[in-house]
């Protein structure tokens, strides 16, 4: 890159676009304004306005998850970032990659203690894997090219790069070339040679996947060490992205529920981690494990996400005599419709029906949809993302910018309403850019999943709780509030009504938004 007079901002935006960067999600504010006007002088980066944070990062989020490669955010200061925090902690667990640029005052004006004055590095590190706040404007496109080449590392992080506004404002040379980034680990030998052993010991064998160990180029090879060796595949409970549907080796998911996890690994001696890690309940319930598995079972670490996970699967077919083998593939079937009330059976085979072939589903139905995969395993090809984090608010701005990444392709966004509650704003964002999501708000009026828990750890409902957990008085009206966001909406409350909208839906290109009243 030639030696061209510019500011640090201008320098940091041309490294981004020469790293590869395309799109950037923001909220900025004072801070960022050199950033900004940057973004006017040199073309080249898209930029998508979330309307709160959370939007910012989640969409980063789903962008990564979708393209295996960086986008940028732009967040204002420590409380910008605060607001976002929650989905970079679920893009964090989800190993997506993303390079977070937070501005920061000048570095001059931090020790006067200013009203948005606060420890950015101290908010950022427990949602980042690598942390920089750039000194002077010479080093902010060299720390922007170390944060693109941090978040491209295996399996996938979040660098944060902390920009102070006089390092974006002052005069920079050059911008800077993206450091190379290393291959991802291959499979230990000795960790290859005992998976071996374990597959023939003739012993009950799950083989757990996770991480890009769900990509259909995985889930072949370890298709045929299932078929060859009598291995049963299950994937880890919360799924960044799973490539399924008719064609593809199919992989059922570890339960959510205590009692049908342990149910599901009773019978097996032996558990093979590829990219997964050992299957752990959400939280802690009174009498109950925190392992979902038995206490006999033998854990053996094949991969972590930090491998070539496919590679390493392969090389254990090939161990194993596999090679060659055909794997179980599953069969292109599609449920009927049901008619009659909405119930979530009724829900889910209208999108097993439905589903478009190459569709994206953003999940985070929690209760509602716990039963969809029963309707969907048959569809034509699509990918599934899941809640990998836990923090609930994720799904809509998922959608979103698994939208931008992939604007041929179209996305089934599936929330409870009090998830969807935390981000609403996407909708905005999803009118604004005109992006091909259809939404299925699970309008139950409650925060379900609290019922189910309160029951969980053996307590009576009683008024407060009630209170506390149910979403009415008033109720949420969402046709409304998905009109006032400029998406067109529909309310259903039969089987009929709700499947003739999500063909309405899927049929048609931009955003559109059903209340399915169950």
């Amino acid at each position: 890159m030639s030696a061209t007079k510019m500011n640090g901002a201008e320098s940091l935006v041309r490294t981004l676009i020469d790293g590869g960067i395309e799109v950037c999600f923001t909220n900025p504010g004072t801070s960022e304004m050199h950033f900004c006007a940057a973004l006017d002088r040199v073309p080249g980066l898209r930029c998508v306005l979330g309307l709160f944070e959370g939007v910012v990062t989640g969409a980063a989020d789903g962008y990564g998850r979708m393209r295996d490669f960086p986008s940028a955010t732009l967040l204002h200061t420590g409380p910008g970032l605060g607001n976002g925090l929650a989905n970079l902690h679920n893009a964090r667990k989800a190993r997506s990659p993303v390079v977070n640029i937070v501005g920061e005052h000048a570095t001059y004006h931090i020790r006067h203690d200013a009203p948005l004055t606060s420890d950015i590095e101290g908010i950022a590190a427990p949602v980042s894997d690598w942390v920089k706040t750039s000194r002077n404007a010479e080093e902010v496109s060299r720390d922007g090219a170390q944060a693109i080449a941090e978040a491209r590392k295996t399996p996938g992080r979040i660098a944060t790069l902390i920009l102070p506004a006089d390092t974006a404002w002052n005069e920079a040379s050059s911008g800077a070339t993206v450091p190379s980034v290393p291959n991802p680990e291959t499979v230990n030998s000795n960790a290859l040679d005992e998976c071996v052993r374990v597959l023939r010991s003739g012993e009950p064998v799950m083989l757990l996947l996770g991480n890009k160990g769900l990509r259909a180029g995985a889930l072949e090879w370890a298709g045929r060490i299932a078929k060859h060796s009598g291995a049963v595949l299950h994937s880890e409970s919360s799924a960044a992205r799973t490539e399924r549907g008719a064609g593809r080796v199919g992989v059922t998911r570890i339960p959510y529920v205590v009692d049908q996890a342990l149910e599901v690994t009773r019978p097996f001696k032996h558990l093979i981690l590829a990219g997964a890690k050992a299957p752990v309940a959400f939280f802690a319930y009174p009498g109950k494990p925190s392992l979902l598995m038995p206490e006999e079972c033998r854990i053996h670490k094949l991969v972590g996400p930090e491998h070539d996970i496919e590679d390493g699967l392969r090389q254990l077919a090939e161990a194993v005599g596999a090679k060659n083998i055909e794997p179980e593939r599953q069969e292109l079937r599609r449920p009927e419709p049901i008619r009659g009330a909405l119930t979530r059976d009724a829900i889910g085979a209208s999108i097993g029906n439905l589903l478009p072939e190459n569709a994206v589903v953003c999940d985070e139905s929690i209760t509602a949809g716990r039963n969809f995969h029963t309707f969907t395993s048959g569809c034509p090809p699509h990918d599934w993302l899941y809640g990998t984090g836990g923090a609930i608010g994720r799904v809509l701005p998922e959608a979103t910018g698994a939208a931008v990444a992939c604007p041929d392709r179209k996305i089934l966004c599936l929330s409870g309403d009090g998830s969807a509650m935390y981000t609403l704003q996407s909708l905005w964002t999803q009118a604004r850019e005109k992006l091909d999501v259809t939404t299925v708000i699970f309008a139950n009026r409650s925060y379900a999943i609290l019922h189910g828990e309160l029951l969980n750890v053996g307590a009576v409902p009683g008024l407060n709780t009630r209170t506390m957990f149910d979403l009415e008085n008033p109720s949420l009206d969402w046709v409304q509030m998905a009109n006032g966001m400029g998406v067109e909406a529909a309310m259903a409350d039969t089987a009929e009504t709700f499947h003739r909208a999500l063909e309405k839906g899927l049929n048609s290109k931009g955003p559109f938004l059903i209340e399915a009243r169950i």
